[in-house]
């Protein structure tokens, strides 16, 4: 056995015993990485392939865009054939999956944070814009959750028209909105305060109010009612 192969066994094994003893929350990106590729190749090892997966993926360092990689894209990478770009896709296409678990029925929605906190992160991983519209009672639990539209260039496409529609056949009593900015900037457009204000005034005069609209941006938010765009 030489020494690259040596080392190469060396740096698998030392992420593995990491984990083992201390668990995997203290593991570097490169070192989770390495854990699921097991090895590297005859140029590099395994924690310098992880190294370079992750340099070549995350855009502006953020590791949400490998949840965007195809299989093709990681085949590009020398070092990652067809099998370990298999391996990667389903790991990261299971943590899509786990960020976007719907929220269980009859959950209190009682402040922006807890709404904030229960979509952030899927929300943050999609690449356009979606409106999602909640449905509560009069406790403020959730009735239904629903996607009003997705892959649009803004929220003001929405209309009071079909949000209330769905708001009366569920028989609900108060709603609450929420859409993402792609580019991590979570700042209301004038469209987004115009729809915004326009939707409050509907609600008003069939009875059901607008409790919230909120803005996910890049792990931040705007609450457009803490932020007195809605009375």
């Amino acid at each position: 056995m030489n020494l690259k192969t040596n080392e190469v066994l060396k740096n698998v094994q030392l992420p593995y015993e990491k984990c083992l003893e201390n668990g995997a929350h203290t593991l570097s990106d490169a070192e989770l990485l390495a854990v699921i590729l097991r090895c590297g190749t005859k140029e590099r090892n395994v924690l310098e392939l992880a190294g370079e997966l992750i340099d070549r993926i995350c855009v502006n360092s953020k590791l949400a865009s490998f949840c965007n990689t195809s299989i093709e894209e990681l085949m590009n990478i020398s070092g990652i054939g067809k099998v370990k770009a298999v391996m990667l896709s389903c790991v990261f296409e299971l943590s899509k999956r786990i960020a976007s678990e719907p929220i269980s029925s009859n959950m209190s929605f009682t402040s922006p944070d807890q709404v904030a906190l229960c979509f952030m992160a899927k929300m943050r991983l999609l690449e356009t814009e979606h409106v999602y519209l909640l449905l509560l009672d009069s406790k403020n639990c959730l009735l239904k959750q629903m996607v009003l539209s997705s892959g649009s260039v803004g929220a003001s496409i929405l209309e009071p028209r079909e949000v209330f529609i769905h708001a009366l056949r569920h028989n609900a009593v108060g709603i609450i909105l929420l859409h993402n900015h792609p580019s991590g900037n979570p700042t209301p457009s004038r469209d987004d305060i115009v729809t915004t204000v326009k939707i409050k005034d509907a609600g008003r005069l069939i009875g059901i109010q607008l409790i919230d609209h909120i803005i996910i941006g890049d792990n931040c938010y705007v609450s457009m009612k803490q932020d007195d765009y809605i009375d």
